[in-house]
């Protein structure tokens, strides 16, 4: 897959999910799910700090050829920054235009940088393979927020 692809896919990916995102009223974004697990808007929240964190290998990547960089620890991450305490409509704005952001800096990856790779808890990863897996994982995460609208 081409940069210029994921990114034209992150963008479509965003303006297409937020009709349902605005959709979800701050009670349906506010509860559990009944067999527990995080909400709506800590789901987004994770989200929000994924685009963080990858937005910075992202960058990196493109100025270095191996790189070690630290984990991400999501359920500290979402606890500490105490999403469930946060406007909906917020969280919707700062997802949204991040992603906007980063389907910018994707489109923008130098295609010489792409082999790049970096140390992390999992394992060894490209650049690309980064970029990739980051596309799909919110995919995965934004199916989760939006089909539980039918299971409520």
């Amino acid at each position: 897959m081409t940069m210029k692809q994921l990114a034209h896919d992150l963008k479509a990916a965003v303006e297409d999910v937020l009709p349902a995102l605005r959709a979800i009223t701050e009670e349906e974004a506010s509860t559990p799910p009944p067999k527990g697990g995080w909400t709506r808007k800590e789901i987004l929240g994770h989200l929000i700090d994924s685009a963080a964190n990858n937005h910075q290998r992202f960058v990196r990547l493109q100025l270095e050829t191996d790189l070690r960089l630290p984990g991400y620890q999501q359920n500290n991450w979402v606890g500490s920054q105490r999403y469930q305490e946060r406007a909906w409509a917020d969280l919707v704005t700062l997802w949204s235009a991040y992603n906007l952001h980063l389907a910018h800096v994707v489109v923008s990856i130098d295609p010489a940088a792409l082999g790049n790779g970096w140390h992390g808890p999992d394992g060894y990863l490209t650049l690309e393979e980064t970029a990739v897996d980051y596309a799909r994982h919110m995919q995965h995460h934004l199916n989760e927020i939006t089909t539980r609208l039918g299971a409520e």
